[in-house]
Order: structure tokens, then sequence, then C-alpha cells
């Protein structure tokens, strides 16, 4: 068990999502950084998919209530146990009653806490994540509060105290670059459009959640004529009348009738999900066959966390 000993503003219970329900117009949500939260359940000895704690803008406490091994991964934050500092993307190992103090966040946007056995909460099409615009999933369907209690799984075989993450496995969050393939309607666009888009540096606005990421800079223009709905996911980039580009995130509704100027890579939405309000990005155009590759590259890089904790995990039973 776990107590949310003080809250911060944002904390919610999260997993891989729901990828079977878009037709009945639920959106996938879970994790918005997928990457972090599977490396942080690996890390730990879980499945990838586990429920994990998904925390944002600034700091709180969690207690301990058994002996737990944990791993924060995503942003970089400031962070202790039982006044000792908590390194990141690595396997710590707390004591019952010994507190974990979440001090201020240095980079990144979401922050990612894995402990071992996973969240145990209840299970709503095929998914432990919060989907806070419903108000069902996760805990309550609602953000974590000072006082709430989280019920935990049970733990399988775990790597040592220690077990780190190599930072060439991790995405490089702070590389600019975001790439990205046309469209469904990218062709409707004048080209001077994709140029402004390809070519300028974008700033994250204010105006951002887990629902989009809008971003400010140059106007692209908006698309001539209108456009019946369709089905969206996350990653694609809609415009509106403004010419500002809109970033689909991962509660984005399931169907939107913006015209779809570009989508941004599967491999590259865990960098876009880390850029904080004010933060920039730029958009680079490959193929698909060129983003096809990076996310086989993202696999292979999960599977290699995957294989080394397991490797840890074995050898730290021969040795007990």
């Amino acid at each position: 068990m776990i107590t949310v000993a003080k809250a911060p503003p944002y904390l919610a219970i999260q997993d891989a999502g729901r990828t079977r329900f878009r037709s009945a117009g639920v959106p996938r949500g879970g994790a918005m950084d997928l990457f972090a939260m599977r490396a942080a359940n690996l890390m730990v000895g879980n499945e990838a998919d586990s429920a994990v704690l998904e925390w944002a803008l600034g700091g709180g406490t969690l207690s301990f209530r058994s002996p737990l091994s944990f791993a924060l991964v995503g942003a970089s934050a400031r962070a202790t146990i039982a006044g000792r500092s908590v390194a990141p993307c690595t396997l710590t190992r707390a004591a019952a009653g010994e507190l974990l103090v979440i001090e201020q966040f240095v980079t990144g946007r979401f922050l990612y806490i894995a402990v071992s056995g996973g969240f145990d909460a209840p299970v709503l099409l095929g998914s432990r994540s919060t989907y806070l615009p419903g108000h069902f999933g996760g805990f309550e369907g609602r953000l974590l509060r000072t006082g709430d209690q989280l019920p935990i799984g049970t733990a399988r075989a775990a790597p040592p105290e220690g077990f780190h993450c190599a930072a060439e496995l991790m995405p490089r969050y702070d590389n600019e670059a975001v790439h990205i393939t046309r469209g469904p309607q990218g062709d409707v666009f004048s080209e001077d459009a994709l140029r402004v888009l390809s070519e300028s540096t974008h700033r994250i606005s204010s105006a951002s959640d887990r629902t989009g990421y809008k971003v400010d800079g140059p106007s692209i223009g908006a698309a001539p004529g209108s456009l019946p709905s369709e089905a969206a996911c996350p990653g694609a980039i809609q415009v509106p009348g403004d010419g500002h580009p809109i970033i689909l995130m991962a509660d984005a509704p399931t169907v939107g009738g913006y015209p779809k100027i570009a989508v941004v890579s599967e491999a590259d939405i865990p960098i876009v999900a880390q850029r904080r309000p004010g933060e920039t990005l730029r958009f680079e155009i490959i193929t698909i066959e060129q983003s096809q590759k990076a996310l086989r590259r993202r696999a292979t890089d999960l599977n290699t966390i995957a294989q080394l904790a397991a490797g840890a995990a074995s050898a730290r039973l021969l040795h007990m």
C-alpha cells in the first residue's frame, strides 16, 4: 500500500490506455509518454503496460506502507527517499514507513513512478487508466488527493537496487526536432504552408493539456473549405481557422473536423509530450517508412531494457 501524503496539482493512475473502444468514442487515454511508462515498469520487473503514477505540475510526497522497489522515469525531478537522493531511471528500494519526496521538476513535463507489482486499480474497458474528461478509470475517475491509499499488485522478481537504464536507450527529450509525416489532408494545403510548418520554430502554448498541445509561431494559414468530421488519433496535427496547429495528445477525441496537415511520428510523441508551455520544437518531414523504422528502434530499446532487467533479476535470485 502507498499513501499520498501530499498530492501535487496533477497526479493520476495511468497505463497504456484503452485501445479497442475508439469506435464507441472512447479515446486511447493512458500515459502521455508511453515509452517512459513502459521503461519504468520494465525496470521494476512489471509487465510493460502495468499501471503507474503520472505526476506533473509540482512537488509532493508519497508514503510507502510496505517495502517496495520503484523507478522514476520521464521528466527529471529533484527527489529524495528518506532524505537520500533518488537517481532517475534507476531502481530504488523503499523500506516500510519511508517517504518519497518529489521536490521540484528540473526538465520535462510528466514523471512516471512505477512500483514493483504495479498499482492495483480496477480494470474498466480493458485499462486501469484515468480518463478525467469522462470521470472514470484510475482512482474513482479523478486526480489523486492527499490521504488517498493506493493498493499494489503482486510483485514479480525485480533487478537489484541500483539497476540503471542507460541514457542511450531513452528518447532524446532535449532534441528540438520532431519528425512528422504528411497528413491525410496534407494535399489541400499549399506548399508554402508545409514550408512554414517545417522550417519555422514553434512554441508550445499555455493552451495545452492531455487533449492537445497548441503551438504558437507563424500561422500556416487555414485550409480552404470545410471538412466533415473523421477519425483522429494522438499525434495528428490539426489546423484550425487561425492557422496555428494543434497536436492531438492522449485524451484527444476520436473524431475531428479540422484538416490534418501532418502526423507526428509515433516514435517522437514522447518528445512532444514532455515539452512544457513556452518550450520550442521544430518539425522535420520524413517518409512513413522512416517513421516506421524509428518506431522499431524504440521497440528494440524497450526490448533491450526488458532483457537487461530480466537478466539482472535472475542474477539477483541466484545470489540470494
